[in-house]
């Protein structure tokens, strides 16, 4: 299977489950392009874009794997490439 390109956008609502979010993005790290965090304190919230090429399968894996996580959200775009 080939690989695809996408970005995966990220919320983060709870402070609690940043540890457990950079272990998995840390497991994935070999398919991971690039990754921009900010903090956005007036909302209390961080928003996290995380760039990769990878099959289908881990990419949706990935976001799956992050949507499960409490007080965090994410969905994923994909390149037509």
């Amino acid at each position: 299977m080939g690989s695809r390109v996408a970005i995966i956008g990220i919320i983060v609502e709870e402070e609690a489950s940043v540890e457990e979010l950079n272990k998995i993005l840390h497991g994935y790290g070999a398919y991971i392009i690039g990754r921009m965090g900010l903090p956005y304190p007036k909302k209390g919230i961080n928003i996290i874009s995380i760039a990769v090429d990878a099959p289908q399968d881990v990419i949706s894996a990935l976001s799956g794997k992050l949507g499960k996580l409490a007080g965090v959200s994410s969905k994923t775009a994909y390149s037509k490439v």
